[in-house]
């Protein structure tokens, strides 16, 4: 069976009866099963996942299908499914299964679309490779000796390798742009609000976002419309109604375009990546776009105000993981403090207990007005330099990563090298806007990397007909 690289192609095929549902599901099992290497699924759903297809195959042929139909879609194991084991990719919640579904996973069911199982992902979304995972990283599948990005560096691998048409990952500081840059794909993360976190695990509320991995513009507004909206259990959901994203996309349209000149200045951008912009900038302004350089005077107090937030929100937020309740309790416990220490000391990786720690500290007394309270204020001043940037322009523009790919193993040694790979793409959580990676240049090495678009909050309707410019200006976009 040949791939489909758009579901309107397939949703065609169905409907005149080219393309059977099962046929395709069975499509996406085999190449899971020849890809297993790529440790992309924890769990494949196959029984559920055919028994679903001939019940959507029968709507279809009855004409009451959902508009997700055809759609066979993989979750992060971060994002609840009732009735489904869900990890986090954590040893904390090992033997766990879900007593409900996150408001996006039903939202996909009602819209008939196939979950065919659950992603890897760095444990509990935290890293920028997928090598913290307890069940082992992902290999990026363009090439096996590198990385996939992460955290959710699962879901971008099945996208990539066709193991699924899309996915849902979380971004809470680039976990889906940053994976989507490095496999070649399309990853949005939506302004914070406009898709409900309810049944999303929680890393850091104030930033998680649940996102989508797809392998065009067309598929991400249609999944958006679909599972975005208001929602009654989460306070943080916007009431602002859905546009139809994937029917407003308009064509032609002249934009106003920043760039943030310190970006490009950067020591830890590639010589590849830096050219590859300085080429594009100059083919938008060819097309009639305004390109313009701007000042951001933050960029390199981004990091270290994300990382003070986020691990003080997740010191919080993984204090429910005790060994008492639910997931993983260290069979050599003994009394209640005991089995907290040692359940979380056995239960949590590395990286985890090491932000935990983190969190922790700055929350701490004496510790608190001088990290954790100093970084919500320069969150603010973040966020309104931003603002004010797009108050006169469309879009930022810059890269999603400062280099493509990197190999397995190479920094994580260096925890503090590996945290200043998010340089890029912290921004846009840290200001609550939309971004999205899309596939645009190749290195040296023929390893893809990505342009991360920034816009307004709640304007993702002109950032996906922005998109469909910027790939009529970049060969490899389309």
């Amino acid at each position: 069976m040949k791939s489909y690289s758009k579901l309107s192609l397939i949703k065609q095929e169905l409907a005149s009866g080219l393309l059977n549902l099962t046929s395709l599901v069975s499509f996406y099992l085999e190449n899971i099963e020849k890809n297993k290497h790529l440790n992309a699924f924890l769990e494949v759903f196959d029984r559920e996942a055919l028994d679903r297809a001939k019940e959507i195959q029968s709507k279809i042929e009855e004409g009451t299908a959902g508009p997700l139909a055809g759609l066979v879609i993989g979750l992060k194991d971060n994002i609840v499914y009732k009735d489904h084991r869900v990890y986090a990719a954590s040893k904390i919640l090992e033997g766990f299964e879900s007593l409900y579904s996150a408001t996006a996973t039903q939202r996909l069911l009602d819209a008939d679309a196939i979950i065919i199982g659950r992603l890897n992902c760095d444990e509990f979304a935290m890293g920028g490779s997928n090598e913290n995972s307890a069940f082992g990283p992902v290999l990026n599948p363009l090439d096996n000796s590198r990385v996939t990005g992460g955290s959710s560096g699962g879901s971008a691998a099945a996208v990539a390798a066709g193991l699924c048409h899309a996915a849902l990952g979380s971004d809470t500081g680039g976990s889906v742009r940053q994976p989507a840059s490095f496999c070649g794909i399309y990853g949005f993360k939506p302004t914070y609000g406009r898709i409900s976190r309810h049944g999303l695990i929680a890393y850091a509320s104030s930033f998680d976002q649940i996102g989508i991995f797809t392998q065009n513009i067309e598929d991400t507004a249609l999944i958006l419309e679909t599972i975005a909206g208001h929602d009654e259990y989460d306070s943080t959901a916007s009431v602002k109604p859905v546009p139809a994203y994937s029917k407003e996309m308009e064509s032609g349209r002249k934009y106003r375009i920043a760039y943030i000149s310190e970006t490009l200045e950067h020591k830890g951008i590639s010589k590849v990546v830096k050219e590859s912009f300085e080429t594009l900038f100059s083919r938008l302004e060819a097309d009639g776009h305004q390109v313009e350089a701007v000042n951001f005077p933050y960029l390199e107090q981004i990091v270290p105000t994300y990382y003070v937030l986020t691990t003080a929100e997740a010191s919080s937020n993984l204090s429910r993981y005790d060994g008492i309740d639910y997931g993983y309790r260290s069979p050599d416990a003994v009394g209640i403090e005991n089995t907290f220490l040692k359940s979380r000391t056995e239960g949590f990786g590395k990286e985890v207990k090491r932000r935990i720690m983190l969190g922790t500290f700055v929350l701490s007394a004496g510790y608190y007005d001088a990290y954790y309270s100093k970084a919500q204020k320069v969150r603010r001043l973040i966020r309104n330099w931003t603002d004010k940037i797009l108050e006169n322009h469309d879009f930022i523009l810059s890269p999603t990563t400062p280099h493509a790919a990197f190999k397995l193993g190479a920094l994580t040694h260096d925890p503090i090298a590996m945290y200043l790979e998010d340089i890029f793409t912290v921004h846009a959580n840290l200001a609550g806007i939309p971004a999205i990676s899309v596939p645009g240049f190749k290195n040296e090495s023929g390893m893809p990397f990505g342009i991360q678009v920034m816009g307004k909050a709640f304007g993702e309707s002109k950032m996906f007909s922005f998109v469909k410019e910027l790939e009529k200006t970049v060969p490899a976009t389309k």
